[in-house]
């Protein structure tokens, strides 16, 4: 049995740099910064490909120093350098779920609407559970 699953909780370390393609798939590329127990570390930086829907997602909602969590597989790209001809290779997360979870006042500054909750009025009189 092989598994392959890569789960984090970060900081997005840029915008995402997306790409459209002719056929309408889409593709988002970022960093993601994620800490460590000690705060005193370093944080370990992660490359994220993200594709289709959740790269849309990404596009529209994703600033950099945006909170977000990530479900995905890790794979390494591998490529030669035109420049020396020599063998390259870079980590990567591809990105299966992606999941907002800034705070509302983070939200409210970077103009987030979350389109898949509805907004209901609250009721002070109810106990919300």
């Amino acid at each position: 049995m092989a598994i392959n699953s890569v789960t984090l909780v970060g900081r997005a370390g840029r915008d995402p740099e997306v790409r459209y393609f002719e056929s309408g798939t889409v593709v988002a590329n970022l960093t993601m910064a994620v800490n460590r127990r000690n705060r005193n570390d370093e944080p370990d930086w992660f490359n994220l490909e993200i594709w289709g829907k959740q790269a849309q997602v990404a596009a529209d909602y994703v600033k950099k120093g945006s909170l977000i969590g990530i479900t995905g597989s890790f794979k390494l790209d591998s490529w030669k350098d035109r420049n020396t001809g020599e063998d390259r290779n870079k980590p990567v997360v591809r990105v299966d779920r992606l999941e907002l979870l800034g705070s509302k006042r983070d939200s409210e500054n970077s103009n987030f609407q979350n389109n898949n909750f509805s907004q209901q009025p609250s009721n002070n009189d109810e106990i919300p559970f």
